[in-house]
Order: structure tokens, then sequence, then C-alpha cells
């Protein structure tokens, strides 16, 4: 009977080993986000400058959205100075773009907001809502959400200049 009862936790083992494998094997780039196509999770954040942002408020405007953290290197660093770029480029045609910085303090992620003069907004993820609602599971992730509020493409790891022009020409 006892070894009946190891066999059988034994094979019920087994898939969940399996598939562990297969997640430790898959490049998290590859994996297709469900997101892609559906109305972007709302969210309300307060950035680091006292102000704050809702993806309501900006209905009607393309949306870069970035989730990014001091911790971050070399791939955070890399992105910075282009979604800077891109966002000097771009507001003035209505895009915005916005830093939502998680699992880090607060003089961290100042440091590396002075570091690359950003200044687009950025603010804390503190409760990390908008991370789970986003299905971020590292960072840096970035979701470009058009002017109605559905998400267009989500890209993993750091961007660089040609395919954040790319996808923001896309959606404008």
């Amino acid at each position: 009977m006892a070894t009946w009862k190891k066999l059988s936790l034994l094979l019920s083992i087994i898939p969940l080993l399996l598939l562990l494998a297969y997640g430790f094997k898959t490049n998290p780039r590859e994996v297709p986000s469900p997101l892609v196509g559906r109305q972007a999770p709302p969210f309300a954040l307060s950035m680091f400058d006292g102000s704050s942002k809702s993806l309501e408020a900006l209905r009607g405007k393309p949306v870069v959205l970035n989730f990014w953290a001091s911790w971050c290197f070399p791939a955070c660093y890399e992105e910075a100075p282009h979604l800077e770029a891109a966002w000097q480029i771009y507001r003035d045609q209505g895009v915005t773009v916005i830093g939502v910085d998680i699992q880090d303090r607060d003089t961290d992620a100042k440091a590396f907001i002075e570091r690359h003069k950003l200044s687009f907004p950025n603010g804390p993820d503190l409760q990390g809502k908008i991370t789970i609602d986003y299905g971020v599971y590292g960072v840096p992730e970035t979701f470009f959400i058009r002017k109605d509020g559905t998400i267009h493409y989500k890209h993993v790891g750091a961007l660089d200049a040609k395919l954040l022009k790319a996808k923001i020409e896309e959606m404008l």
C-alpha cells in the first residue's frame, strides 16, 4: 500500500517538473501577452514630482508605459535615453511616456531619473497593483497603448530608438 502511495506521489510530481522545465527553457520575450489587443488595465499613479496621472485622463492619446527600476542594469540604463528622446520628439504629437518604477527605493529611483535627466512623468508603483494588472514579471517591460485604450504592443527587455519610433508611429 505504501509503495502505491509513493508511486502516485511520484506520478503527480512529474507533470509539475515538466511544466517547470518548460518554463525555465522558454524565453520570456517570446511569450505572447494576452493583453495585446485588449483594453489596457486602468491605473492612477502618483508621480515623483507630486503630480498624478491616470490612464483614463490620457484617453485619446497614445501612451508608452514603461516599467523600470534603478537596480535594473544594464537594460533600464540602456533604454532610458531612448525613452527620453522619444518623449522629446513625440510629446507635441500627443504621445505620453510614463515610467512606472517598481520594487525600488525612492532615493535610488530619483537618482536614476536625475542621472538620465528624464523629464517624462515617472512614479512608483508602491503597492505593485499596476505591475500585477499588466502582468509584468521583470524589468524593463513596455506597453504601447493606442488612443482608444487598447494595448497595441508589449516589449520585454531594453527598447532601442528604432523600435520605439516604429511602435509610436504605428499608434499615431
